[in-house]
């Protein structure tokens, strides 16, 4: 059953992370930065804390005995993973649920799934999880053959996007999403979509923490929360500089004590989603701890974000007014990226030898 309560785990955890934009959708009079902020200190520091406490005995003394240079390494992928996910949120302005969640995770899958394997193979002792040992299995085989498919579903999801593109008049085109801007749009998804991968390679840098918290008795569903204290210290350090620049710039500080805004449910729902969107993470440690393997989990844990975003995104009509080819491509690619979630599952079953 291992196998089949950590596809339900990342279900879970691509449920929330699809979901979390919405909250600030609820956010009125203010700006893009000062909600974002706001919903990052409860994303990267509070709730974290609150996770890993209730979870983790002793949580802090494991970091602080952890290796400086183990540190080091986790918070500087958390960090280059702040800057993905700042340009993230941007992608949601510019594109949309729908096809900014598709391109960001298309990139962010292919770089999260694969290079951590390669990696192993160039710098680890070469005897578990390497790319070259997928290669040999056959297990190893069918998570790659995964992989593949997931990417071909993203990109039927992007090419839908494009469609979408001359499909629409701009005054259509910015009806459900008000800031909408392809190319610019894009470059930030990209961006995004590498960087984004950070994060699972921060994982594998804070391994030794997560090993320490099992040991001293953490069960090993939570494990990876103590991880996640350290990579998400260098998501909240980029993403606070960069919106205390915009507020500088934009001079949007007033929006925290604006009382002509909504302040008492523009923080809630920024508080909402902030929780939401860290959720995604706590269900992802309890997937990757049944699992057992970083392919499958990072390629898992894309696949039900980008499933449940479009979802979201028809919900809100982003796709309302485009032709009924490009309506049926993006739900195509919906359906080759489920295919995929159970191609990996499969894989994995192959490799572990349990279901």
């Amino acid at each position: 059953m291992q196998v089949l309560f950590g596809v339900i785990y990342h279900f879970i955890g691509g449920f929330a992370s699809g979901s979390f934009y919405i909250p600030f959708k609820k956010v009125k009079d203010w700006s893009w930065e000062s909600y974002w902020i706001v919903g990052g200190i409860f994303s990267w520091l509070i709730v974290p804390f609150v996770a890993a406490f209730l979870t983790i005995p002793d949580f802090m003394e494991i970091i602080k005995a952890t290796d400086t240079s183990i540190l080091f390494w986790t918070y500087i992928l958390g960090v280059l993973w702040g800057i993905g996910g700042l340009t993230f949120g941007l992608s949601m302005r510019y594109l949309g649920m729908s096809l900014g969640m598709s391109i960001v995770l298309g990139f962010c899958s292919a770089f999260g799934a694969l290079i951590p394997p390669i990696y192993r193979d160039f710098f680890g002792d070469g005897t578990k999880g390497t790319f070259s040992g997928m290669l040999q299995t056959s297990g190893g085989q069918v998570v790659l053959l995964g992989v593949a498919v997931c990417l071909l579903g993203i990109f039927l999801c992007g090419k839908a996007g494009t469609m979408k593109e001359g499909d629409l008049s701009e005054e259509e085109k910015t009806a459900s999403i008000a800031e909408f801007d392809l190319w610019k749009g894009l470059a930030v998804a990209i961006t995004s979509g590498v960087l984004s991968a950070c994060f699972n390679f921060g994982i594998e840098a804070g391994k030794s923490m997560a090993v320490v918290a099992v040991e001293k008795g953490c069960n090993p569903l939570f494990q990876n929360n103590v991880i996640f204290i350290v990579i998400l210290w260098g998501g909240l350090t980029t993403n606070f500089i960069w919106c205390m620049i915009l507020n500088t710039r934009n001079k949007t500080f007033g929006d925290y004590t604006n009382k002509k805004a909504p302040l008492k449910s523009n923080y809630l729902f920024s508080a909402i989603a902030g929780t939401t969107w860290f959720l995604q993470f706590f269900f992802y440690g309890m997937g990757e701890s049944k699992l057992g393997n970083g392919a499958s989990s990072w390629i898992l844990h894309m696949a039900c974000i980008i499933i449940i975003s479009n979802l979201w995104g028809i919900y809100f009509n982003e796709w309302k007014g485009v032709s009924a080819k490009t309506f049926r491509t993006i739900i195509f690619g919906i359906i080759v990226v489920i295919l995929s979630v159970f191609i990996v599952g499969y894989g994995n079953y192959l490799s572990t030898g349990s279901l």
